[in-house]
């Protein structure tokens, strides 16, 4: 595969822009999916994710000034596109609260990226309740095992902020899984 250096060279040609961002597509696909599903926990949410993630790149690929790096650009597309897929998620069911209850944990056992095992069950449960600023924060540094940098890079904000961010989540993680043993 490509370095990003390589493959925004070759974007930059007339003629190679389509191929130059089916190589960024198929090289940040499956770990941009990865960080989705992570916050929304339904496959069909963030397959839409997803694909309105690489819809804003294709459209703003041409104005990237590489200030940063690719995969920090594109993660932080991929972030503001799932925060605010979830702000509206937060809206529905603030109208729809009962059935949100019952539909939300049926999704997690039924949806395909989960096994069924009992601890990694309540671990999401637990970071399902996180706020959605503070389950990126921690989905990207425990499971992406992105440095502090990288993250404010992606999502703002300052180092320091973001370890308090962290270390809260952590928190009401744990406590959490002690509440539920």
């Amino acid at each position: 595969m490509l370095e990003d250096k390589e493959i925004l060279t070759m974007y930059h040609f007339e003629g190679k822009e389509d191929y130059a961002f089916n190589l960024i597509m198929r090289k940040y696909s499956d770990r941009l999916y990865r960080h989705i599903i992570k916050m929304v926990q339904n496959h069909d949410d963030a397959d839409d994710i997803l694909q309105n993630t690489f819809i804003k790149v294709w459209r703003y690929l041409p104005d990237f000034r590489e200030d940063s790096k690719l995969f920090t650009w594109l993660y932080r597309i991929a972030t503001n596109e799932t925060l605010t897929f979830l702000k509206k998620e937060s809206v529905k069911r603030f109208f729809m609260l009962s059935s949100a209850k019952v539909t939300s944990t049926h999704q997690a056992y039924s949806d395909p990226f989960f096994n069924g095992d009992q601890i990694q069950f309540k671990l999401q449960k637990a970071i399902k309740r996180l706020p959605p600023k503070q389950r990126a924060v921690f989905n990207l540094k425990y499971f992406e095992d992105l440095k502090y940098e990288e993250i404010a890079e992606i999502l703002g904000g300052t180092v320091g902020s973001l370890k308090a961010s962290y270390h809260h989540a952590y928190t009401k993680i744990e406590q959490f899984l002690k509440e539920n043993d």
